[in-house]
């Protein structure tokens, strides 16, 4: 799949939905239809949440993180494809964000109630239900376990959605197409962001770097590759090493012709230079 360009972003796009959700009503909004509470207001510690940790720990980028005047913490995390690891994310998300709550020697009772939300565009436990709402309870007796972390995955894909704030909800994730006054709302944000000409110029930086990495990491995995199967002397380990940068030149566009001679060129051009 080939990267979007900025004025063809949607809401369902991580980039447009962390702008949306700077608009402070609008993410106030989205939680309290999410979750189904009242909250007085929300803050934004910082505009796009980083925890890292220590240096040899996998650092986490939260697309949007906020609190509410109680200090309950919430992250919203934007999920256009299945990964096949969100729940296990969502672990990891959860327990990076009460080691960034709570400093070393600190009491446990100052770590603040949590929500980790997904909103996903596919049905990841396939039972065609909008939401699945998660929180730790004891098996053998079913009571709580009192740690007040929750975690909510939503169904963008759910075919039998309600006409209710949730479902008009998701029903504007997976189309765009708003049906009520808030995602009406949500689409007017989406356009406005569109008009920021520094936020669109922050997008093409990010999309060049995306893309220099992608040529980088392909040169240099076309290299080893090469290097591997001279090596091992097996042709058809390297002939599997081109197909698979082949496909990689697909996603960001070319048709197939035009990346089997992208390739190709790059391996004489490799060869050249040895």
């Amino acid at each position: 799949m080939r990267q979007k360009e900025f004025k063809e972003l949607t809401f369902a796009d991580d980039f447009m939905f962390a702008k949306v959700m700077l608009n402070e009503k609008l993410c106030k909004q989205l939680i309290e239809i999410v979750l189904d509470i009242k909250i007085k207001r929300i803050s934004y510690p910082e505009e796009q949440k980083v925890i890292d940790p220590s240096y040899d720990s996998k650092s986490v980028r939260l697309d949007v993180y906020v609190d509410d005047e109680k200090g309950t913490v919430y992250n919203i995390e934007m999920q256009t494809t299945n990964p096949g690891n969100i729940p296990k994310r969502a672990r990891y998300y959860q327990g990076m964000i009460d080691l960034n709550l709570i400093e070393k020697g600190e009491d446990y009772a100052k770590l603040a109630k949590s929500y980790v939300i997904f909103i996903c565009m596919e049905d990841i436990y396939g039972i065609d239900k909008p939401a699945y709402r998660f929180e730790n309870y004891c098996k053998d007796y079913g009571i709580s376990l009192g740690d007040e972390t929750y975690k909510v995955i939503l169904n963008a894909s759910c075919t039998e959605l309600q006409d209710t704030g949730l479902g008009n909800f998701l029903r504007f994730v997976r189309t765009g197409e708003p049906t009520d006054k808030f995602t009406d709302e949500l689409l007017n944000e989406v356009n406005s962001v569109k008009r920021n000409e520094r936020w669109e110029v922050e997008y093409m930086t990010l999309l060049m770097r995306d893309r220099e990495k992608i040529e980088e990491g392909r040169r240099e995995g076309l290299e080893e590759g090469r290097k591997e199967g001279k090596k091992e002397g097996k042709k058809e380990a390297w002939e599997e090493a081109i197909k698979k940068f082949i496909e990689i030149e697909m996603m960001n566009g070319l048709s197939r012709e035009e990346a089997e001679k992208k390739v190709r060129t790059a391996l004489g051009n490799l060869e050249e230079d040895e």
